[in-house]
């Protein structure tokens, strides 16, 4: 896909989720900009713990939602994007990146690899990123389902 047809996908993304907001009663601002590599849809809005959720739940199965409606209009897979509530994600991804500088810290003094805890696919995708500059470790992704996680080892 070209530039153009994204930027299409994520004008019917950004609509999508004003749409889905307005029907839930909710009052806010839906904001697009770039965030690691993807649009960012930014919600600003007082109800942020409807929309978040129990550990991010309710925006996980926003972002599913707004997803696959997308995709069931426009009749072909939408590239990945964002959505956050109030900075919830990006605090959130700042705290994923901070756990495996963390885990690399410890690899580097330890000299033995590190089993983080178990993380779905775009968080992993976040840890494996943070740590790709490295050149004291490597990372890869073990495990199966719910329990695939990112292993950090020394490299030799």
């Amino acid at each position: 896909m070209n530039k153009d047809e994204n930027s299409k996908i994520y004008e019917d993304v950004h609509k999508t989720l004003e749409e889905v907001l307005q029907k839930m009663n909710i009052q806010a601002s839906v904001n697009k900009s770039d965030f690691l590599d993807a649009p960012y849809f930014q919600i600003e809005t007082k109800d942020n713990t409807l929309l978040i959720g129990e550990n991010g739940q309710h925006l996980y199965a926003l972002q599913t939602f707004i997803k696959r409606v997308v995709e069931q209009k426009r009749g072909e897979p939408c590239p990945p994007f964002l959505i956050d509530v109030n900075d919830y994600q990006r605090h959130y991804i700042e705290d994923i990146k901070e756990r495996a500088r963390m885990g690399a810290q410890r690899v580097r003094y330890f000299k033995k690899e590190v089993a983080l805890q178990p993380m779905n696919s775009y968080e992993r995708r976040v840890i494996h990123m943070t740590l790709m500059e490295d050149p004291d470790v490597a990372t890869e992704s073990m495990g199966e389902g719910e329990n695939r996680r990112v292993v950090i080892r020394p490299v030799t």
